[in-house]
């Protein structure tokens, strides 16, 4: 009696631990998070900076590939309000975009982050980036760890935690901040020369370190840098537009191992970008090329398109990574309207929509599996 009593102890014992286990397994099973796998391009956003000067100068434009449409001012559409003045930047993370609206002068504190769901191009929140005194004029955005780094002329990194949608944190690090780069766990700013911010130090890139949120150092460059990008390897290239005069722009190539600036090219260009896999360099005006930027000689390369087509006004670009296509905006000689061509990889025309004045960048609708 005794005995049977044991082994069916014993039993109970081994099955309750057998669910538990399978249970576990299962749950370890159907918690991990799974991205979500792309199908198609449904849709592109265009950021439209609009005329300077303008108040509420800024738009998003919005295509449907399936049906061939373009709907300008989409943002207002949607929403029932205008986008805001000046903006600067708009870029994907997760299932929102982020669009950086500089706003028109401290005093007026306009300047915001619009957060837009993708899937309608319904805003979210717009953040305020401003305090009781002034408008911090924000510029660019990256993203790193669930985090949003925003660069802004008053000279601070704010860091949005994208999750709550709130500036968790800001940090001096420079004057008059254009863009910004994140690799290796460390934040990229230029420090640039600016007519209407106080400059002390407008011949710099500052150096962040993300996981301590904390300034490391300054890497000396030539006058004025203004555009930053990394590469897939690590490499981060600095457009430095000089003083105007004696001063000529060039090309700087930043170690992100060293952070010492490791080669500097003399190069005349407007804007300097890697996107996807490849880099970009735009011509100055007056010779307004789109080129291939060659990140072993760190030097403008080849001509991107390969066909027939005629960009009047490179303005931005940006690669679809899911079909590789690259999408140039055309500013069209500073026109009315604007438009976006979009590219194979190897620069043959797929097709183009219009858009508002002054197209840059691009953030695409996905349907899933």
């Amino acid at each position: 009696m005794n005995t049977s009593i044991s082994k069916l102890s014993k039993l109970a014992v081994i099955s309750f631990f057998g669910i538990t286990f399978l249970s576990a397994c299962k749950k370890d099973r159907t918690d991990k998070t799974i991205d979500p796998i792309p199908s198609a391009t449904v849709g592109v956003y265009v950021l439209t900076e609009g005329f300077f000067g303008a108040a509420n100068n800024s738009s998003i434009t919005y295509y449907d590939i399936a049906s061939k449409t373009s709907t300008k001012n989409y943002f207002k559409q949607q929403n029932g309000i205008e986008l805001g003045s000046n903006a600067n930047d708009l870029k994907q993370y997760g299932s929102k975009m982020y669009c950086v609206v500089n706003g028109t002068t401290p005093a007026a504190k306009d300047s915001y982050v619009e957060v837009i769901d993708i899937a309608t191009g319904k805003s979210l929140k717009r953040i305020p980036f401003y305090d009781a005194t002034k408008g911090f004029m924000p510029r660019f955005i990256q993203f790193h760890k669930n985090k949003a780094y925003v660069s802004s002329y008053d000279g601070n990194i704010s860091r949005i935690d994208t999750t709550a949608l709130t500036i968790e944190s800001r940090l001096k690090v420079g004057e008059a901040l254009e863009e910004l780069a994140i690799v290796n766990n460390k934040l990229y700013v230029t420090n640039s020369s600016h007519p209407v911010y106080t400059v002390s130090n407008n011949a710099s890139v500052s150096v962040v370190d993300l996981n301590t949120f904390t300034k490391l150092t300054d890497i000396p460059t030539r006058v004025n840098p203004t555009r930053i990008s990394a590469t897939n390897n690590g490499d981060v290239f600095v457009l430095c537009k000089g003083d105007y005069a004696a001063i000529i722009p060039g090309i700087a190539r930043i170690s992100s191992v060293t952070d010492k600036q490791t080669a500097i090219n003399d190069a005349n260009v407007e804007i300097l970008k890697f996107t996807g896999a490849k880099g970009f360099v735009f011509g100055p005006y007056g010779d307004e090329y789109l080129k291939l930027l060659n990140a072993t000689t760190g030097l403008p390369g080849d001509l991107f398109v390969t066909d027939a087509t005629k960009i009047l006004t490179p303005y931005g670009v940006t690669a679809d990574t899911f079909t590789n296509n690259i999408f140039v905006a055309d500013a069209n000689a500073y026109g009315a309207e604007g438009k976006v061509i979009a590219f194979s990889a190897t620069g043959k025309i797929q097709f183009e929509f219009a858009t508002g004045p002054l197209p840059q960048s691009a953030v695409f609708k996905y349907s899933y599996k």
